[in-house]
């Protein structure tokens, strides 16, 4: 089984070529030319040096994302012309699976952090066991500070092994504020390599992991600046008013769970002096809203909401943003909120914005009965 592969998520660009259990080539680049220059240059190069027919690879893997959007592009453009004009299938290799496979075998628990600006960075955590790649969390996109608060509460003892473009810009931190035993993968391994994408591309192919060209997008788990720049333009978040309370109630009546505003009881909270609600408005359209009880130093979420159809666009991210800002306006210093077990997107979209997750409600939710996961925002000064 011969296959072609590529890496274009990070600065790296690198290319290869694997038969069965034999890397025949590698070529790998990590300087400041783009992918778009380089990319085709090494895989000509490659195959003009092993007298390789590129209508003879079997398949076409690629680190399918996360990672820039505009080397994410660059390769995918690149692995779906190939696979098109030579009729060959594409193999979707997760960016951060591939990092890690760079460290096959280790005992360690490894942690790849790809910087995603802003605070945050890709990550997944990962683990061998009898020789296979065991995905302990699946490749998200995560403030730094949550992540170091998670491997706190799971590693205790345990060897973290960190690797990544992540590394450089969080070391120091890592150092200061890790429990756990913090090392970093060597030069030759730390950064993304398409050996490590052929190989686990390979085993991935075994298990019938496959799709045609024309179907592949990248993974990119964020939106590009482009289009939240977009979003962000049409988007107003302004007090709630009382000409609000109906769109408020209907997008209540709208969720799956009981647990909502009564209008006497939202009327009341409204008319409350340490109660913060503020209103999403896109291009018009009432959007959302979130509300907070604020008592001196620390404030609690009452609840947010976003309407159906207008989610993933970011909305609930620019509230909760801004309702942290009036907290630490008012003086609050932590921000507490329950949210249900089973809500990922939402415990999603809280570790995002930097919540830590710090004790579980048994039974806390009715109707349907769960479990209610607490967790607090450090506001800073």
């Amino acid at each position: 089984m011969k296959i072609l592969a590529l890496d274009t998520s990070g600065l790296v660009a690198s290319a290869a070529i694997l038969e069965d259990d034999r890397l025949i080539a590698e070529y790998t680049i990590n300087n400041k030319m783009t992918h778009s220059q380089t990319l085709m240059p090494m895989i000509n190069e490659i195959a003009g040096r092993t007298a390789l027919d590129l209508s003879t690879v079997d398949a076409i893997a690629l680190a399918a994302g996360p990672g820039s959007f505009t080397g994410l592009r660059i390769g995918s453009a690149t692995a779906k012309g190939l696979g098109l004009v030579l009729n060959k299938p594409l193999i979707e290799v997760p960016t951060l699976a591939a990092l890690a496979y760079n460290l096959y075998g280790t005992e360690a628990l490894i942690c790849p952090i790809m910087d995603a600006r802003r605070g945050q960075v890709y990550n997944g955590l990962y683990r061998f066991r009898g020789g296979h790649l065991i995905t302990v969390c699946d490749q998200r996109a995560i403030a730094m500070e949550t992540l170091i608060g998670e491997l706190n509460a799971m590693a205790g003892d345990e060897r973290i092994l960190f690797l990544g473009d992540g590394v450089p810009v969080f070391r120091d931190k890592l150092l200061a504020q890790l429990k756990a035993v913090c090392e970093f993968a060597p030069a030759h391994v730390n950064r993304q390599r398409a050996a490590s994408v052929a190989a686990l591309g390979l085993t991935l192919l075994a298990e019938g992991q496959m799709t045609d060209p024309a179907s592949h997008t990248p993974v990119y788990l964020r939106r590009s600046q482009a289009e939240r720049e977009r979003d962000d333009a049409s988007l107003v978040i302004r007090p709630v008013t009382e000409a609000d309370i109906g769109a408020i109630l209907k997008l209540e009546a709208s969720s799956d769970s009981s647990e909502g505003w009564t209008e006497s009881s939202l009327r009341t909270y409204l008319a409350r002096q340490d109660t913060c609600f503020l209103a999403a408005e896109r291009d018009g359209r009432f959007a959302g809203y979130v509300g907070l009880l604020m008592i001196p130093e620390d404030g609690d979420v009452l609840n947010i909401a976003v309407d159906p159809a207008l989610r993933r666009l970011g909305i609930g991210e620019r509230l909760m943003a801004s309702a942290s800002e009036a907290a630490l306006r008012a003086g609050v210093t932590a921000l507490h909120l329950e949210v249900r077990e089973g809500n990922t997107a939402a415990l999603g979209l809280y570790d995002k914005l930097g919540f830590v997750r710090d004790g579980l409600r048994r039974h806390y939710y009715h109707d349907p009965e769960e479990n209610a996961v607490t967790m607090t925002l450090r506001t800073e000064k």
